[in-house]
């Protein structure tokens, strides 16, 4: 299941929000029934997780925490208790409570970005300035890219 792209959408009154249909398909043909939402521990946006990528994240955050230590048990807890299940209804929409989309400054519209597994939702406004300077994202890319290349040649000798 793999979601990308940069779809613009607006919520209605009530919080609703049309999801992009490119996803929505994705969704119906892994026969994803079930969205998992919350708001990203690191960026000011909502990530939306189809069950099994969300169950797959919890089964490896739950295997590098330990079930017994206060510690770990507090930052599972702090992972799950602000998760949200979603439907969809019948006309595509997915409801952004409140505390959610004040959580990710989301006021009227919103720009939604394919992450590979997930997908997330940002307040338009956010998401038009640049997440990274092209010439950092180059660099960086470069730097990724060139290292691994590397390695594989590595491997193969």
């Amino acid at each position: 299941m793999r979601f990308i792209g940069n779809i613009e959408a607006k919520t209605d009154s009530k919080g609703r929000v049309f999801l992009p249909a490119c996803f929505r398909r994705t969704l119906q043909t892994t026969a994803c029934e079930r969205i998992m939402m919350r708001k990203d521990p690191h960026q000011p946006c909502l990530v939306l997780y189809p069950e099994e990528t969300w169950n797959a994240l919890l089964d490896q955050l739950r295997s590098k925490l330990d079930r017994w230590s206060s510690h770990g048990q507090m930052l599972f807890r702090m992972f799950v208790a602000n998760v949200e299940e979603l439907s969809i209804d019948s006309n595509g929409r997915i409801l952004l409570p409140k505390r959610y989309r004040d959580l990710a400054n989301i006021e009227q519209e919103v720009r939604f970005i394919g992450m590979d597994d997930t997908i997330e939702i940002w307040a338009k406004e956010r998401a038009e300035q640049p997440f990274m300077l092209p010439e950092e994202f180059s660099q960086e890319l470069e730097k990724i890219m060139s290292a691994r290349s590397t390695d594989t040649e590595r491997r193969e000798q």
